[in-house]
């Protein structure tokens, strides 16, 4: 019994070693995670200057995107035990992901382009400017 007490946290299941205190490291970051996330967007609140408000709520959400991603493929995914290439493929294929966004960006988040033009996009704009002529939502939001 004592036996049992003193391996408990490195029991072999099929020939796999379970590792609690990982899954207790990685619940404590989520916890300090899950607090970042929360007051990132407070604190974004309490700035006045826009753009960078708005630059604290992106990088609070993109920054705990990034890191709980890599968690995962870190402690969840057993990457470490892959082949050497899987690295490099997963690093072209986000190259190529980011170049295809590279290229349609430009045309597909403007209102007209040379050939296209987005009528429903210019009359909501339009309205809206109609509207709130100097640019605040004023609260309807």
């Amino acid at each position: 019994m004592s036996d049992h007490a003193e391996n408990a946290g490195n029991e072999t299941h099929g020939g796999h070693e379970t590792h609690h205190g990982d899954y207790v490291r990685v619940w404590k970051v989520l916890l300090v995670l899950l607090v970042v996330s929360v007051v990132g967007p407070i604190v974004a609140s309490a700035i006045e200057h826009r753009p960078t408000a708005l630059a604290v709520t992106l990088s609070t959400a993109f920054g705990i995107a990034v890191v709980k991603a890599y968690m995962v493929v870190k402690n969840f995914m057993h990457i470490q035990f892959t082949q050497r290439f899987v690295p490099y493929l997963v690093v072209t294929m986000l190259v190529f992901m980011f170049l295809l966004f590279a290229g349609a960006a430009p045309d597909v988040m403007k209102s007209e382009g040379r050939n296209w033009v987005k009528p429903g996009w210019i009359a909501e704009n339009a309205d809206y400017r109609a509207h709130h002529p100097d640019g605040s939502a004023g609260g309807a939001h």
